[in-house]
C-alpha cells in the first residue's frame, strides 16, 4: 500500500511539473475549437465574453473571436433573454458552484426552434477567488457522453415531429408511437434526457417561436397566440410569462 501511495505521489508531482510546461493558450484551446457541436465560453464578472471557441463564434454569425470579445448577452439577445442568462451567471459567480443541465430553446442557424443544454462553472483564481463564469453549450442532438447518443437517437423521430408540428395539437401518445417506444418508457427517457416533460418541451418550443414572431410589430399578439397553437391570448400570455418572466407585450417592448 505504501508503495502504491508513493507511486501515486510521484506521478502527481510529475503531472504537475508537466502541466507547468504546457502552453494552454495554444494547447488545450486547439482541442476546444474542434469539439463537434459544442460551444465553449468564458466571461468576466460583468458577463463580458473573454474567450470563445470557434463554434461559439460561428453560432453568433462571426468569423473571428476578436469580433465578440467584450460583448455581453445584451449585445446578442433580446433584453428579456439576456436577463435570464445574466441571472444564471450571477448565481454561479455568487455561490461559486456550477449550474448544470440548463435547458434552453434557441433558433438554430437554419431558423428552426431547437433545444440546447448549457453547463456553467465558476472561473477561479489560484487563491479560490471567483472572477467570472465559464461554460459549454451543446445542441440536444450532440452525442451524450454517457450513452454515445443512443437516447437521442431513440427520441429523435419524436423531436423532429415536434419541430415540424409544434403549432398543432400534439399528444404524448402520438409522440411515443412515432418513436416506436411504449408510452411509459417514452415519458421516462424524455424527462431523463431533457429534464422536462414532453408537454413542457412543446410549450417552450412554441414560446421560442413566439419570441421570433414578436419581433414584428405588424403581427397582433392574439394572432401570434392562435398561430402557434395556444388556446387563446390569455393562455399564451400565462405560459409566456411563466417561461420568459414578462408578458408578450413587455417582451416586444424590450426588443
Amino acid at each position: 500500500m505504501n508503495n502504491e501511495h508513493a507511486t501515486l505521489e510521484t506521478l502527481t508531482l510529475e503531472r504537475d511539473a508537466w502541466l507547468k510546461q504546457v502552453d494552454t493558450m495554444r494547447g488545450f484551446e486547439q482541442l476546444f475549437d474542434h469539439l463537434p457541436g459544442i460551444s465553449i465560453f468564458a466571461k468576466d464578472k460583468d458577463s463580458r465574453i473573454m474567450r470563445g471557441n470557434a463554434s461559439l463564434v460561428a453560432r453568433f454569425g462571426f468569423k473571428e473571436e476578436s469580433e465578440i470579445l467584450g460583448m455581453t448577452d445584451y449585445d446578442l439577445f433580446p433584453k428579456v433573454m439576456a436577463d435570464k442568462y445574466r441571472k444564471d451567471d450571477l448565481e454561479v459567480i455568487e455561490t461559486g458552484k456550477p449550474k448544470l443541465n440548463i435547458i434552453e430553446t434557441f433558433f438554430n442557424l437554419q431558423g428552426i426552434p431547437d433545444w440546447f443544454i448549457a453547463n456553467k462553472f465558476p472561473v477561479m483564481t489560484a487563491n479560490n477567488e471567483v472572477i467570472g463564469v465559464m461554460g459549454m453549450l451543446k445542441s440536444h442532438k450532440a452525442k451524450s457522453f454517457h450513452d454515445g447518443g443512443l437516447t437521442y437517437s431513440r427520441l429523435a423521430p419524436a423531436i423532429e415531429y415536434i419541430q415540424n408540428n409544434f403549432k398543432s395539437t400534439i399528444k404524448v401518445e402520438d409522440l411515443a408511437k412515432v418513436a416506436n417506444i411504449s408510452l411509459r418508457q417514452f415519458g421516462r427517457l424524455f424527462k431523463e434526457y431533457y429534464a422536462a416533460s414532453p408537454q413542457i418541451f412543446i410549450i417552450k418550443t412554441r414560446i421560442q417561436a413566439a419570441c421570433e414572431a414578436l419581433r414584428s410589430e405588424d403581427i397582433d399578439i392574439a394572432n401570434v397566440a392562435l398561430d402557434l397553437g395556444f388556446y387563446d391570448q390569455s393562455s399564451f400570455t400565462k405560459h409566456f410569462k411563466k417561461h420568459m418572466g414578462v408578458t408578450p407585450r413587455k417582451f416586444r417592448e424590450s426588443i
